[in-house]
């Protein structure tokens, strides 16, 4: 019996919903920015200033703080040891802003703590992005060759990319985390403040959830469809 017969429906049932709920995540995460956006705090910190009083809460005094082109783009890398945060987030006073550069601030403050899951993550992210890069070539390979071994492998190396997505998750919440905690403890927000910035952090961490879904889903319908492709 042909492959794609058990190809496609497994695509409408499993992977479709999947999407459907990361677009919605997407979405979310960018309404939310958007509104706490246009709030700003009492205090009046920039983002750029809520990421140094972070690191410096915690004792982190050679971090450099950049700015970035683009929107949503603020990030850490450990690589240089930068974080860089975004136009509307380094120089912005608003909610958003002073929690997203928090935010980032936190993952500076797990590497220079020696958090344990982000070396865990520093440490497999290579052999993940190899497999991100090559699963879906052998896949394809194995599906137009009707190779099991190609297809096998690629799925192999896809769920390493899986992994990988699954040790993000808890980098993101307790960067969070300690964002939340540093903002109070530094009185940066107040607490009605606190709430709309737990709120565009807790949407963002969504979105994490929501591509590892896709992922899941996505490795569910391979996994299947190898096992049906086995059966014929």
């Amino acid at each position: 019996m042909p492959f794609f017969y058990y190809y496609d429906p497994y695509y409408w049932m499993i992977l479709v919903p999947a999407m459907l709920i990361a677009l919605l995540a997407q979405l979310n995460v960018s309404s939310t920015f958007n509104r706490y956006s246009r709030v700003g705090s009492a205090r009046g910190f920039t983002g750029a200033q809520a990421a140094e009083a972070v690191l410096r809460t915690h004792g982190v005094y050679d971090v450099r703080i950049e700015r970035v082109a683009g929107r949503l783009s603020d990030h850490y890398d450990p690589r240089s040891n930068v974080i860089r945060l975004s136009d509307a987030v380094y120089g912005s006073t608003s909610i958003a802003s002073v929690g997203v550069a928090a935010h980032e601030a936190g993952h500076a403050v797990q590497y220079a703590q020696g958090y344990a899951p982000i070396r865990l993550r520093t440490a497999i992210i290579p052999v993940c992005n190899i497999g991100s890069q090559l699963s879906i070539l052998l896949i394809v390979v194995g599906l137009l060759l009707y190779s099991q071994p190609l297809f096998g492998l690629g799925v192999l190396l896809f769920s390493l990319a899986v992994v990988g997505q699954l040790v993000t998750l808890p980098v993101e919440f307790n960067a969070s985390r300690r964002a939340i905690v540093s903002l109070r403890e530094t009185r940066l927000l107040d607490e009605e403040e606190l709430r709309g910035a737990k709120k565009v952090l807790g949407a963002a961490a969504l979105t994490y959830v929501a591509a590892l879904l896709v992922s899941l889903a996505q490795l569910l319908r391979f996994l299947l469809a190898f096992g049906g492709r086995r059966r014929d």
